[in-house]
């Protein structure tokens, strides 16, 4: 045995030894069993997971090594495969801790190689729930209020997770029924719950049945039996100061040292008010480690805690009186791992200075150690984020500082670099290290723009003058080569007035507008700005600003149609025979603004007599509302509103002259019927055309038939006699003669009316150039 033992220890030493040598192992991954696996069952293949042939894993000696020398896994090296040695108990090789990891390696010994790897047991549900006390005993008062909880002792099961007690229930009864609740650990207790009046005299003691199950499928249970015996007497039972004590003690307190103070009191006099304190259904664990005065509820250390092995404990505490009345309190008892090692830095290797523009040069070399043990001893080593350096890590604990770029000695000449290195203790102590690196000098920073592109906006009509923004670049260099003067660049567009458009503070890039700008006439343009440092050589960069001009709503709607310039007004001709929506004209109105300012509206705002006309709101189209009768006005006049959507809306007004005619359609105008049968169909396209040359050919067009009127008028006056054109010389208009509200173009006609009758009758309609469609 002794020849064992001494060569068991030989080959842990030749491991960690090895291990040592080889620095830290790969990761392979993690694999998993479920428990009570046989013997000799397969887990993995890691020939296959390491990328190794069969032969390989022989001819390098591999082998498996656990911690503490058991060998819960074998490695077959014939065909790679690694099988369970022995049967696992996760109970036992886990306890409560979930998930249970076993930790192995793999070992490669020709050449050296060592791969990390752990193996997961997974729960079955081997085991029932069991009740350490196979009977349990309350006293409750008679009098107790419905809905009282009484705290009953929990089932344990060695099982985790699911396969853990889920779910308590009690015996059909009359007067209790039973919650489950969870504690901070997600364990399961019952607390018994009245819900019918006791009654002594009637029931003095019940005797009821706790069933304890687990989530297992299917599931596993315990049970325990619950006497409950009805108090008549003490009707107040103890109260604890504090439901919930939470205290933290360092894992170096001395045995004996006090841990908490429970305090509760209790109402009744006498032996029903005297309270003596103990543990709560304490685990083993709990009770080899803390112990209760009954009579000052003072809870000290039996034994020394370790955090390592048990962060915390959960310990709940019964206070009962003389009359056995009991109530129940926990102490949250959090154990603080002590760390009083600092790690230590070593510096073996520094370089300085370091000419710039010469990047990954090692510039340090130290190492890290620190005497600690597990999260007290593990370390980060970091520099401060805004620093032009890397840590990269070397060989075990040993790390080098490197340039992370080129360096530049105009930015910074000198770099104080912090070695903060901290462990992951609680508290985390750590320790600095200051290395001074110095930088050398050359110039070579243009200045650069904090944009590429710059985008103003300026309202139109601006005083002059005004700052309409700014432009701003920085220079790495120092001195002199660091001072920035901006400039104008010469436009790309030769025909840009720049010059007189904007101007630049050269000392701070400040951007002026020389003169009110008009968005009708200007809606943008766009200039480049450069800037150069005053280093020799100078060295300089440029932006890109554009300046757009935004729109104010200050031009109103001009109306094209019907001309309103003072002149004789247009008067239009309307058959009484038109039916409802027959197209008497189009009011056509632009708007020099842009955007939401230049939507135009139309709305008829007065006419002769309401509700025989209306307006189309979004075309300006001004049609018949109804059919028209004989009793009906032969003269109407119409005024139409035409409004933007600015802010402030900007209106003006168009005036309309509307002439009902009898008998205008049939028998003086007949349609040609020689027109080819496909000119009907390119009817839209021709008003279309017409309707856009008239738009940019009516002004001309309109001064014209001006000057047309007043010739006729004054070779009328003297040949017919009386004889002119009411409210006005008709326009070159073309009548409307099919019925259908578009304008036709077969035929122009000239109408006279005699000035002198009231009713306005024709006095002539005589066909003047009948212009035929192609």
């Amino acid at each position: 045995m002794l020849r064992e033992r001494s060569q068991s220890k030989k080959q842990v030493l030749v491991f960690f030894v090895l291990l040592s040598l080889s620095g830290a192992g790969a990761e392979l991954g993690s694999y998993s069993v479920v428990e009570e696996t046989e013997r000799g069952s397969f887990v993995a293949n890691l020939g296959k997971d390491l990328g190794l042939g069969l032969t390989e894993m022989s001819t390098r000696r591999a082998r498996i090594i656990s911690q503490g020398n058991k060998q819960h896994l074998q490695l077959k090296v014939q065909t790679g495969d690694l099988l369970i040695n022995e049967k696992l108990d996760r109970e036992e090789l886990c306890g409560p801790t979930e998930p249970c990891i076993l930790h192995f390696q793999v070992l490669m010994e020709k050449p050296l190689e060592i791969f990390q790897a752990e193996l997961r047991v997974i729960d079955i549900n081997d085991h029932s729930p069991i009740f350490t006390e196979k009977e349990m005993i309350l006293k409750i008062l008679e009098n107790s209020p419905l809905g009282t909880e009484f705290p009953l002792y929990h089932a344990l099961d060695l099982d985790v997770g699911s396969n853990n007690v889920q779910n308590y229930k009690i015996s059909p009864n009359s007067h209790f029924g039973v919650l489950t609740k969870e504690r901070n650990d997600g364990r399961k207790y019952p607390e018994l719950v009245l819900d019918k009046e006791l009654d002594r005299e009637e029931e003095p003691q019940l005797r009821l049945t706790l069933t304890a199950l687990d989530g297992g499928s299917p599931p596993r249970s315990g049970t325990a039996q619950v006497r409950i015996e009805v108090v008549d007497i003490n009707d107040n039972a103890p109260e604890f100061e504090q439901p919930i004590y939470k205290v933290r003690i360092p894992e170096n307190s001395a045995l004996g040292s006090l841990v908490a103070t429970v305090s509760a009191r209790d109402l009744d006099s006498g032996a029903n008010g005297k309270i003596s304190y103990s543990l709560f259904q304490p685990s083993e664990d709990i009770s080899k480690t803390l112990e209760v005065n009954a009579m000052t509820g003072e809870i000290r250390l039996r034994k020394q805690v370790d955090f390592e092995a048990v962060t915390s404990y959960e310990v709940h505490i019964k206070a009962t009186d003389g009359g056995g009345l009991s109530a129940k309190c926990t102490l949250l008892l959090q154990v603080v791992d002590v760390n009083d090692n600092p790690p230590q830095v070593t510096i073996s290797a520094l370089t300085s200075p370091i000419p710039e523009n010469s990047p990954e040069t090692v510039v340090a070399v130290f190492s890290v150690s620190d005497p600690d043990s597990g999260n007290n001893g593990k370390t980060i080593s970091s520099i401060q984020e805004d620093l032009p350096f890397l840590l990269k890590p070397s060989v075990k604990n040993f790390y080098t500082l490197v340039t992370d770029r080129a360096l530049d000695r105009e930015a910074r000449a000198e770099y104080n670099i912090t070695l903060t290195v901290t462990d992951m203790g609680t508290p985390r102590l750590k320790t600095e290290h200051n290395i001074t690196v110095q930088i050398s000098d050359v110039n070579d920073n243009a200045p650069a723009f904090t944009q590429t592109s710059y985008t103003l906006f300026v309202r139109e009509n601006n005083s002059p003058a005004l700052h309409i923004g700014s432009v701003s670049a920085t220079d790495r260099d120092s001195g002199t080569n660091a001072q920035v003067t901006y400039f104008l660049l010469p436009p790309q567009d030769p025909h840009l007035p720049l010059s007189s458009l904007v101007s630049i503070n050269a000392d701070n890039g400040h951007l002026f507008a020389l003169r009110s700008l008009d968005y009708e006439a200007l809606q943008g343009f766009e200039f480049l700005v450069g800037a150069a440092d005053r280093g020799s050589p100078a060295l300089s960069s440029e932006a890109l600003v554009r300046v757009l001009v935004l729109d104010t709503n200050d031009n109103s709607p001009f109306v094209l149609y019907p001309l309103q310039n003072g002149s004789a007004p247009c008067t239009e001709l309307v058959p009484r025979a038109a039916e409802p929506g027959y197209l008497v004209t189009k009011v056509v109105a632009v708007d020099g603004d842009s955007g939401q300012n230049a939507w135009l509206s139309y709305q008829l705002l007065k006419a002769t007599e309401p509700g025989l006309f209306g307006v189309w709101a979004h075309n300006g189209e001004v049609r018949t509302a109804r059919l028209l009768s004989e009793r009906d006005a032969t003269k109407h006049r119409l005024v139409v509103l035409v409004k933007d959507n600015g802010e402030p809306p900007r209106s003006a007004t168009a005036t309309l002259h509307v002439l009902l005619v009898d008998g205008f359609s049939q028998p003086y105008l007949p349609l040609p019927e020689a027109a080819p049968a496909q000119a009907q169909g390119d009817w839209l396209t021709v008003y279309l055309v017409v309707a856009l040359a008239s738009v940019s050919s009516l002004f001309l067009f309109s001064v014209l038939l001006f000057v047309a009127v007043r010739l006729c008028r004054r070779s009328r006056a003297a040949s017919v006699g009386r004889c002119s054109v009411p409210e006005g010389a008709f326009p070159g208009h073309l009548v409307d003669v099919s019925g259908t509200g578009t304008l036709s173009q077969s035929y122009q006609y000239e109408v006279c009316l005699t000035g002198g009758s009231e009713a306005n009758e024709f006095k002539f309609l005589n066909p003047i150039i009948p212009n035929f469609p192609p």
